[in-house]
């Protein structure tokens, strides 16, 4: 790998990404203060945006092993794997095991009842069946409401942050990308890797019509009209010489 591709892996990952609640968004932060607690720490972070200070603890979750029948064709196979406490399980779910892919199509709570979604310490068994689809979880924000959904897609696609992509007949913006360690704004990540995707509906610049022709120029400045090498005047100020019908003929001297 060469130091120019190393360069740019770096310049793409924002570091200490959080949750701002003055933004209302994911945010860059810096860490004012950092203490370990076992194997946890307790973080005093500063908003790179809007300078807002808060706490944050961070607490590694204990682990458990539950039981999962993974089928690969006509053969399965019963195994025990090691899964975080808090871990929550979902129909159509996608996860690695032994360099393959499995969807999760059952899952048993510890009475025997079957569950679309379950929590990881609730469960006495989960069933699994081969793929090489990915299921990507995604949080879409639009104003100050968000929602929770999923998107099936091949296994290795690559999303970038701060890009926009097509998700249920509409264009959102990649606002921000969570992996196992950590989320970045920048970075690009393939679909095996990311815990969730979050979404921001990007402003709507369709629909913007100018009301007077000094609003016109300001919004092609600020690129509201898309791009314009060469602005043309708009029709609404184009100035028309008129020439006076009564207009005063000058005399002649007289001979």
């Amino acid at each position: 790998m060469t130091d120019d591709i190393l360069e740019d892996d770096f310049d793409e990952v924002v570091e200490n990404v959080a949750h701002c609640s003055e933004c209302n968004d994911y945010m860059e932060h810096e860490i004012l203060k950092e203490k370990s607690v076992g194997s946890g720490r307790d973080l005093l972070l500063k908003c790179i945006s809007c300078s807002a200070v808060t706490n944050l603890q961070i607490r590694e979750p204990k682990s458990i092993l539950v039981p999962f029948i993974l089928t690969d064709g006509p053969n399965s196979t019963r195994v025990e794997l090691d899964i975080d406490e808090d871990e929550m399980f979902n129909i159509g779910d996608v996860f690695e095991d032994s360099e393959m892919l499995w969807s999760i199509n059952q899952i048993i709570d510890l009475e025997g009842r079957k569950k679309e979604s379950l929590i990881a310490t609730d469960a006495s068994v989960i069933s699994a069946l081969r793929t090489d689809m990915v299921r990507v979880k995604i949080t879409a924000t639009r104003g100050e409401y968000s929602d929770s959904s999923s998107m099936l897609v091949d296994y290795g696609t690559k999303f970038t942050a701060d890009t926009k992509i097509d998700y249920q007949g509409e264009v959102w913006r990649i606002r921000a990308i969570h992996t196992g360690a950590g989320r970045t704004l920048r970075g690009t990540v393939e679909a095996q890797d990311i815990k969730r995707i979050y979404l921001h509906e990007p402003p709507n610049l369709e629909h913007f019509e100018p009301r007077t022709p000094r609003e016109r120029r300001q919004a092609w400045k600020e690129g509201r009209l898309g791009y314009n090498p060469n602005p043309e005047v708009p029709k609404e100020v184009t100035k028309k010489r008129v020439t006076p019908s009564n207009k005063r003929k000058k005399k002649r001297p007289r001979k």
